[in-house]
């Protein structure tokens, strides 16, 4: 897209408006801004691609914006689009509604602006795919048959110059980026940008880790257990397309087997979020006048102890002590965190999703609010809803993903050492007799 930029205008303005907690968000998770780790991640970020955009000759230009005034960034970039006469408006398009209502204000108010928006943040653009965005399929299995086997272009642009920047009047909403001088006080495994992220898939790749990803992806900490890409995957400092290359090379160099393909198979995953997100709009957060949302004292308090990891259910508090320590948590850990706040608490499951959305470092809007609606049984109920209230005696209920956590812990941390590890309760769980699912 940068390099489409590059052939189609003289000069060029690169800008980003500055990720922020937004007041539905924060309501729901009771949390004023993003916790510290994914505050730094972000700030990372920004600052290696500044660092990277002043070696081609470029400056960023970034947009601070904040739930109290949730209109500034879409002011700011019209300003910017009206006094620089700009021409010409390139973007990665985003499946989040609210970033495609900043993306559409933007183009009624310039109604002669170009708009670049393909989407290169996914292995397919829209037209690739074999069927129409109102028709992602239901379910994963469905989703995945259809797109398997279709071909991911593995072209790898690179850029030697960009044109020349343009001199912008700074406001209290806009500035040059400044890297903030506290990044060091957050001490972590992940480091925000590009040049991180990349440096992370040579590694990875440089390993046989790959061979052995399917029987240790469950484990509930260990930087080799997982591919970890998900952090600069979520910001777009690594692309899937990158990674999916890379992936394509090992296979060549060493061979594939089952865990070479299952990395692939989790891309598509992603992939089926960010597609069911875009489809859902802004169904995907619930139906705004579902607004009961608990606020008993009850409720309140177990939501509390969930987020503090004072559950006594120990596998779930490890968990939560390991995300608010570290801005992480696993795979495994994410699916049985939910499933406590849902089925043992009794908490509707957007407050767990807002809660992930403060506080993980690869928080990415399709996949958190696709997996929580997803372990809640509420993915695809806003679908039709009209025709299922006509036929509600027709239509089977949406399946929840309800998990046994003693069973659980037995299967992945026997020894509890991820247990002791992250100082949880000793205490038993209370043990349900509930589905299990793998």
């Amino acid at each position: 897209l940068l390099h489409y930029a590059a052939q189609s205008v003289d000069k060029l303005v690169c800008v980003i408006v500055e990720p922020t907690l937004v007041h539905f968000s924060a309501d729901l998770a009771q949390e004023q801004s993003y916790g510290a780790h994914r505050q730094a991640f972000i700030s990372q970020s920004i600052a290696n691609l500044e660092s990277n955009l002043v070696k081609l000759g470029q400056q960023l230009v970034v947009i601070h914006s904040n739930h109290i005034e949730p209109g500034s960034a879409e002011k700011t970039l019209s300003q910017i689009i009206a006094t620089q006469h700009v021409t010409h408006f390139f973007a990665n398009a985003h499946c989040g509604y609210d970033e495609r209502q900043l993306i559409r204000s933007i183009q009624r108010q310039s109604p002669n602006l170009v708009m670049c928006l393909p989407h290169h943040s996914t292995l397919f653009d829209s037209h690739e795919l074999p069927f129409e965005l109102s028709k992602v399929p239901s379910s994963f299995t469905k989703f995945r048959k259809l797109v398997e086997h279709l071909d991911v272009n593995r072209n790898e642009t690179v850029i030697s110059a960009l044109p020349p920047a343009v001199r912008l009047a700074l406001t209290s909403t806009i500035s040059l980026f400044s890297s903030p001088n506290d990044e060091s006080a957050v001490i972590s495994d992940y480091w925000g940008g590009e040049d991180a992220g990349l440096a992370h898939l040579e590694n990875y790749f440089s390993h046989d880790y790959a061979f052995n990803y399917k029987q240790t992806r469950n484990a509930f900490d260990g930087i080799e257990n997982s591919t970890k890409f998900s952090p600069w995957l979520a910001l777009g400092c690594v692309s899937p397309k990158t990674i999916y290359r890379h992936l394509k090379q090992f296979e060549a160099d060493h061979g594939s087997n089952d865990s070479t393909y299952w990395i692939y198979f989790e891309l598509l995953w992603r992939e089926y979020f960010y597609w069911k997100c875009l489809s859902l709009g802004s169904s995907l957060f619930g139906e705004t006048s579902d607004h009961e949302l608990n606020s008993s004292a009850t409720s309140n308090l177990n939501f509390a102890k969930w987020k503090s990891g004072t559950t006594n259910y120990p596998i779930v508090d490890a968990c939560m002590r390991q995300l608010n320590e570290t801005g992480y948590m696993s795979n495994r850990g994410r699916q049985l965190t939910a499933s406590c706040l849902i089925y043992e608490l009794g908490i509707d499951w957007r407050h767990g999703a807002a809660y992930f959305e403060s506080q993980l470092i690869d928080y990415d809007v399709a996949s958190n609010w696709g997996n929580w609606a997803y372990i809640a049984g509420a993915l695809n109920s806003q679908v039709n809803t009209q025709a299922n209230k006509q036929n509600d005696a027709k239509q089977p209920k949406p399946k929840s993903r309800h998990f046994d956590l003693g069973k659980q812990t037995d299967m992945y941390d026997p020894d509890h050492a991820f247990i002791n590890k992250w100082n949880a309760s000793s205490k038993e769980p209370v043990l349900t007799n509930n589905q299990d699912v793998l």
